[in-house]
């Protein structure tokens, strides 16, 4: 099996979420994530306004069927957003103006978009009324999990009855300051039945020890590595784009707004997240595959195995 990230937005130059989004242009950025260590991939489109997501998603899809070499790489794609929560801090790098509530006819017009390719959704349960978006995503077979969110404890319980199995880059999506006592991250960790948790393993959007810490929190069975990488991924420093916003690379190596105000996305390589798992968390090469090949195989591809799809999947 390949390592499977499941949150890239762009890599070595090329936009997944570009509007003019070319096949070269994405052929070359998945031969890119193999050179540098990586293997299959969900392409990331982030919040926009629903008409322009449901267009970059179709033209992922239509890109990926006509080009055996995308294909082998690009498994399917991850919409994140724009069921989020718009508060400042959970909503994160997204634009708060394009930001709606959860609905399943503005859910449908997405997975629609995708052609069978949408795998996952990360949304806010709070801002899922009745949570019906999330019970008829999973009805149709999309994995669904809670990211730039603050549910109560009560709400994500809920949530997890709905279908919901994951929490999205844990730690990110979240105000720089929290409640000490009543916040998402002591929520997610009190949820034992929440069966997936991804993080970021770069180095710069959580803490090393940080990482460690919460790996042996939950559990090598329960956690997923993701790069959350952009246009910047496996580049130095810059400026690139995602969704049309500028992003800035640093000389260390992290992706911020503009502004400086906040990260956007990452610039690490497949290859670097595996390496960081092993030289600064020190993982065993077992507990790497679990993290970065098992793992995320497991969330993405079992329920598409177990689901009877309906509707436009």
């Amino acid at each position: 099996m390949q390592p499977f990230d499941l949150q890239l937005n762009g890599y070595k130059g090329v936009d997944f979420n570009a509007d003019d989004l070319a096949a070269d242009e994405l052929r070359r950025a998945c031969r890119a994530v193999q050179a540098d260590g990586g293997g299959r991939m969900l392409a990331t489109v982030i919040t926009d306004r629903l008409d322009r997501m449901a267009a970059r998603i179709g033209r992922l899809a239509e890109l990926r069927a006509a080009d055996d070499g995308i294909a082998a790489v690009l498994a399917g794609i991850h919409v994140e957003g724009p069921f989020i929560s718009p508060r400042a801090g959970y909503v994160g790098a997204h634009p708060a103006a394009a930001v709606v509530p959860a609905s399943v006819a503005a859910a449908q017009q997405l997975v629609e978009a995708g052609a069978g390719l949408v795998r996952l959704v990360t949304l806010a349960p709070e801002c899922d009324p009745g949570l019906t978006t999330t019970r008829w995503l999973v009805e149709q077979g999309v994995c669904v999990s809670a990211g730039h969110c603050d549910p109560s404890a009560a709400t994500l319980e809920r949530a997890i009855d709905a279908g919901l199995t994951a929490f999205t880059h844990l730690g990110n999506g979240c105000p720089l300051q929290l409640h000490r006592h009543d916040n998402i991250l002591w929520r997610v960790l009190a949820a034992d039945r929440l069966r997936w948790v991804m993080l970021i393993v770069d180095g710069v959007h959580l803490p090393l020890p940080l990482v460690r810490t919460l790996i042996q929190v939950f559990g090598c069975d329960r956690v997923i590595a993701v790069s959350d990488a952009t246009a910047a991924g496996g580049m130095g420093p810059g400026r690139f784009l995602l969704a049309g916003r500028d992003v800035v690379v640093d000389e260390a190596g992290a992706a911020w707004a503009a502004d400086r105000s906040h990260l956007v996305g990452s610039t690490v390589s497949p290859g670097r997240v595996r390496q960081l798992l092993r030289d600064a968390i020190g993982l065993s090469p077992g507990d790497i595959e679990r993290l970065t090949v098992t793992n995320p195989a497991r969330f993405i591809d079992g329920p598409l195995v177990a689901a009877t799809p309906t509707g436009s999947r």
